[in-house]
């Protein structure tokens, strides 16, 4: 499929910037309707299939056949109360976003399963129950668990639309153009007639490894209409803190994707006209951890826990509720932004992490991703899985200890401070254990453990009974420090219904179309300031769906 070296179309009916999960779908949607469809991508083909096939899988579905299995009882309604109470909408801008946000909710409950379930995708039974709120009823938090993972992981999702433009290579109608980065569009009269850019040099790097930006020459390709899935900012930190709410982000950061995700061309399409909105609503985790085996600099991994570990700020201070693992992402970021540090901890022990310690992304799931039911049924067996026991192991984030005394001690030196008192952690995981004790207590972490135990997903394989932390036979003690990690832009290029891209006067600009993370995931920031997660590559689906055909659909002929 490499075309470094050789000729590309100089005339097609839809070029599409960018070859990422949106840019398949929506390449193969273009295709399938019978137009003549040429991919840019400026990284090798190695990366083919961008951020999506580095995740873990997680698709966002309602009242699927998987949860009702569970007993599970979801309804278009209820999903539709939890995205709208995340998403917190209140700018006049958010018109569109909140449009699409009501067209996703109803194709996550509606069309998404069976389309893909036609395409070949699997799912892993097991729902997961991710982001779970803990305010009141109208706010942020899945009430329900929603998050389906696909058997494959990322790879398993990227594969159909993969296959499908493989299919039209073979069929002479679909051309990838891997190392032609796209510097601006093209324009005729207020339309958009194609793009330019620059040829790379070849580039023989690893999936995800940086790539060199040497410019070996210039490119300019015409078409009907243009689709632009070119992603995230996340790569780019210096952009990343450009856009930070109410200041300038944390001073260091970890990194949750390529360094390719850096936006450029996004800001390409600003410039040209284009409206580009919510800039300052993003996604990042606060619990990352440093990859000992970094693919990309600084490469960070997310932990995925269950809600049993302790979750301190850098003073060992308890985080106020509901910040527990897998609660509330932004909530926990921005109260510990609040506290002047650049880290936090998880205290657990050696049984927590055994069962509630998983790791985002298809590498760190191997199980999932090479779809080896043997080597997936050993996560319910006594022990830490694989991936994790690396990262405890090998990883510099990761202390242990008999007594939370020599614990603290421990987590003192790792970051070179006596911000943890000794004795104050025992206090605080002792008291913790006196709630355990009394069989009811007032502890509302360990309330909410109790809970998650009623879901068959949490008491099977991800949340272990409520039990004393300092116990010895449950140890050693284990602290992990975290670090915040750069993942999505919830902002965007504002586009319309039909993915077309809105100029500052809110008309479409003839001609361009744009989807995936480059679009806000749908009309410039569906998820509005949170995710109920499972929505980001759903959100690459559906809108690179709807990219695909209508640019097709709006070619005349």
């Amino acid at each position: 499929m490499n075309t470094n070296g050789g000729s590309i179309w100089q005339q097609s009916d839809v070029v599409v910037v960018g070859a990422g999960l949106s840019g398949l779908v929506a390449a193969a949607e273009a295709y399938n309707a019978g137009r003549k469809v040429l991919i840019l991508d400026q990284e090798p083909e190695a990366s083919l299939g961008g951020q999506a096939h580095w995740s873990f899988g997680g698709l966002f579905l309602v009242d699927s056949p998987e949860q009702r299995h569970l007993g599970v009882k979801d309804s278009v309604e209820l999903a539709m109360s939890d995205w709208m109470g995340s998403a917190a909408f209140d700018r006049p801008e958010d018109t569109w976003p909140r449009a699409w946000a009501e067209a996703y909710v109803n194709f996550a409950a509606g069309e998404k399963r069976s389309w893909l379930h036609a395409l070949g995708v699997r799912l892993f039974p097991l729902v997961q129950w991710a982001e779970r709120g803990g305010y009141d009823a109208q706010g942020h938090g899945n009430s329900v668990p929603r998050f389906h993972l696909v058997w494959g992981t990322g790879p398993g999702i990227v594969a159909p639309f993969l296959s499908k433009v493989q299919e039209g290579i073979a069929a002479g109608r679909v051309q990838i153009a891997f190392r032609h980065r796209a510097t601006e569009l093209m324009f005729d009269a207020g339309a958009v007639t194609g793009v330019r850019g620059q040829l790379l040099e070849p580039s023989a790097a690893a999936r995800g490894v940086a790539s060199g930006r040497t410019v070996m020459g210039d490119f300019e390709v015409s078409a009907d209409a243009v689709i632009v899935t070119t992603g995230g900012i996340g790569g780019d930190h210096p952009m990343v803190r450009e856009q930070w709410p109410n200041g300038s982000g944390p001073d260091y950061m970890l990194t949750g994707v390529p360094a390719s995700v850096d936006g450029e061309f996004q800001q390409s399409v600003a410039n040209s006209g284009g409206s580009l909105i919510n800039t300052d609503r993003m996604w990042h985790y606060p619990e990352g951890i440093h990859n000992p085996d970094p693919v990309w600099p600084n490469h960070g991994i997310r932990i995925l826990s269950g809600p049993s570990p302790l979750w301190l700020d850098a003073t060992g201070k308890r985080l106020p509720v509901p910040l527990f693992p897998g609660f509330d992402s932004l909530g926990t970021l921005r109260h510990l932004e609040s506290t002047g540090h650049g880290h936090s901890w998880f205290v657990l022990n050696k049984t927590i992490m055994s069962k509630e310690f998983a790791l985002s992304g298809s590498e760190q799931n191997p199980d999932l991703t090479g779809k080896d039911v043997k080597l997936l049924a050993k996560r319910a067996l006594p022990g830490t899985v694989g991936p994790v026991q690396k990262f405890l192991d090998a990883g510099i984030d990761f202390v242990q200890a008999t007594t939370a005394q020599e614990l603290a001690a421990k987590m003192n030196a790792l970051v070179g401070s006596s911000l943890i008192d000794p004795v104050g952690l025992h206090h605080s995981i002792a008291a913790r254990d006196m709630q355990v004790h009394s069989g009811l207590g007032k502890d509302t972490q360990l309330n909410a453990i109790r809970e998650a135990r009623r879901f068959t997903t949490d008491k099977l394989m991800r949340v272990v009974p409520p039990h004393p932390m300092l116990a010895p036979e449950h140890g050693p003690l284990i602290a992990v420090r975290l670090t915040t990690l750069t993942r999505k832009s919830l902002g965007g290029l504002a586009t319309d219904l039909s993915a077309r891209v809105l100029g500052s006067d809110g008309t479409p600009i003839p001609g361009l179309f744009a989807a995936g993370e480059a679009a806000g995931f749908g009309g410039g920031g569906m998820h509005g300031y949170r995710s109920l997660e499972g929505t980001f590559l759903g959100g690459c689906l559906f809108s690179g769906r709807t990219a695909g055909r209508e640019a097709a659909g709006s070619i005349g002929g």
